[in-house]
């Protein structure tokens, strides 16, 4: 890419140059001159940009003398790429303190011993710079028409990178959240997992970032779209090297592999209808052809299980236009299936306006079937997402239930899913997963089919009459004495009150229910009671299954 920066060493081998010497700054040779500008009079720093190569007769700056010094150092600040001094008129001999100042910050300082023209000067280097730009925009339009027709054939991000290469001569990977990764040549597949490694532990990659890693530097891009961060162009190369020329080709070529990566999203999200109604006919517990199931899901295999994640996202986005919400499901869809996928699950999405529904398949052994770890970060990482107002994790609720094997069961799963999420807006019990809900589980089955409010009757009752017409406590106490596994000191310490105080109230329970309160049936049978009691106190109504999906879903043709 050097071929596209004009240097002090280009400079000087211009034929306007051939009488000209450089005093100091000899290890500046490289800089790159990106103008010229001649200075006499006035304020020095006013009209400097960076990049420009100074021409001078030394009529405002006193080359000759160590005062000068205050003047190069500031048009040092503004990154000057070097000085030319024409020697006789005004300066006669450069100073040594100011040829060791320019040394010292490697500032290229050029003497011509005879008059010169700047004009000559002038118009020689600029049209120089001027038809390098051109080949530079031409050399990129030519880039982006070759990466344009590569997009467009098979594995078209392989082939952008092997063009990437030809460029740089150095190793190009893409890295994204799905299990394949690209790159060219084929010897960098060993960079892969350690990019993958710092990419995952990296907060801001945002924009360009770079990094050293096993020995080896690389300049990082992220490639967007959507709102969602898809993947990263990592060319192995220390982004000190790269100049403008190869930020544009990297530019050129990340936004190639976006709109490769934005087609493949759509072809895929035209499957979301069918895949929508797959899904909700087996959460409803109709009849399915596996067939169908197979074109979203891994056919089934004695290592295949499943869970329901359900996301209650809270927002009820009824009033939205349907236009509008076919776009903010598309996206969802997306975000969803990414996340699922770089956690190891198969998913099989289904966006609704107030919930989504992921039957989330791996592949495990029997011992490994109840690990909850991957399904954990999943959930911490929609805690931590708000997408550009596309999915807002820190508002929704999530269930997920039990592990099952045959997709038979999907409708089961998606009760128990419900169940954990009505448990959690009831503040009931803080948990994401079914098999941790305990006794709720058999109390939720009992609210369903209309029989908890019979059971708190059968055992609470005569508490319940006497705390509304005394207005006492005893519901309270007796929630926790059991609590406390029956021990008196801790309960009167909980409730505040003195020892006789608990046992006279102990003693009014066990007469109002006529029973032993630490019989081991009594007191099983009574917890169970005290907990279906403040499930129907803290809950409104009891979860609806039946009718859910089909007002979640207008009917598909």
């Amino acid at each position: 890419m050097e071929k596209w920066k004009l240097t002090i060493n280009d400079v000087l081998s211009r034929e306007l140059f051939k009488k000209a010497r450089i005093v100091a700054g000899e290890s500046g040779m490289n800089r790159e001159v990106k103008w010229t500008h001649i200075l006499e009079l006035g304020d020095i720093e006013s009209f400097i940009n960076g990049g420009e190569l100074i021409l001078t007769t030394g009529s405002g700056i006193k080359f000759d003398s160590p005062k000068g010094i205050i003047d190069i150092e500031k048009l040092l600040k503004k990154d000057i790429a070097g000085i030319c001094i024409e020697l006789g008129t005004h300066v006669k001999k450069v100073s040594p303190e100011i040829i060791h100042f320019c040394n010292k910050h490697q500032l290229p300082l050029i003497v011509f011993d005879e008059i010169v023209k700047f004009v000559d000067i002038t118009q020689d280097l600029h049209t120089n710079i001027i038809n390098h730009h051109h080949q530079m925009l031409s050399q990129l339009y030519t880039f982006s028409e070759t990466i344009n027709k590569l997009s467009l054939l098979p594995n078209g991000i392989l082939k952008i990178l092997k063009e990437l290469y030809n460029h740089f001569q150095t190793a190009v990977l893409f890295i994204s959240d799905d299990t394949r990764s690209y790159y060219y040549p084929p010897t960098s597949k060993d960079y892969t997992q350690t990019l993958k490694e710092w990419i995952r532990q990296s907060t801001k990659l945002n924009s360009f970032n770079s990094c050293f890693l096993n020995g080896e530097s690389y300049t990082i891009f992220p490639i967007k779209g959507l709102g969602n961060m898809w993947g990263y162009l990592c060319i192995q190369d220390d982004t000190e090297n790269l100049d403008e020329f190869s930020f544009s080709i990297a530019d050129r070529a990340a936004l190639a592999i976006a709109q490769i990566m934005l087609r493949n999203k759509t072809m895929e999200e035209r499957k979301q209808n069918q895949e929508e109604e797959i899904v909700r006919n087996l959460l409803q517990g109709k009849k399915y052809d596996l067939s169908d199931i197979q074109k979203i899901l891994p056919a089934p295999a004695k290592n295949l299980y499943y869970r329901l994640f359900l996301i209650d996202k809270h927002t009820h986005n009824v009033c939205m236009k349907e236009g509008a919400w076919e776009e903010m499901k598309l996206q969802q869809s997306i975000i969803i299936r990414t996340l699922f996928r770089k956690n190891g699950f198969v998913p099989a999405v289904s966006v609704g306006r107030n919930e989504i529904a992921v039957i989330a398949a791996s592949y495990m052994q029997d011992d490994a079937k109840k690990d909850t770890n991957r399904f954990l970060e999943i959930v911490r990482e929609l805690k931590t997402m708000n997408q550009n107002k596309i999915l807002h994790g820190e508002k929704c609720s999530f269930g997920i239930s039990n592990v099952h094997h045959d997709y038979s069961s999907s409708s089961c799963s998606y009760k128990e899913a419900k169940n954990v999420i009505f448990i959690q807006n009831a503040n009931l019990i803080q948990t994401y997963f079914y098999e941790e809900m305990g006794v709720f589980r058999i109390l939720l089955d009992m609210h369903h089919n209309n029989q908890l409010e019979s059971y708190v009757q059968d055992y609470l009752a005569p508490i319940l009459r006497h705390d509304k017409e005394m207005k006492s406590e005893l519901l309270k106490t007796l929630s926790v004495y059991l609590n406390c596994m029956g021990s008196k000191k801790e309960t009167a310490s909980r409730l505040f009150i003195v020892r006789q105080t608990l046992y006279h109230r102990l003693d009014k329970i066990e007469d109002l229910l006529k029973t032993d309160l630490m019989e081991p049936t009594n007191r099983q049978a009574i917890e169970l009671a005290l907990n279906a009691y403040y499930l129907l106190k803290r809950s409104s109504q009891k979860p609806d299954f039946t009718n859910y999906w089909d007002k979640e879903f207008e009917v598909l043709p």
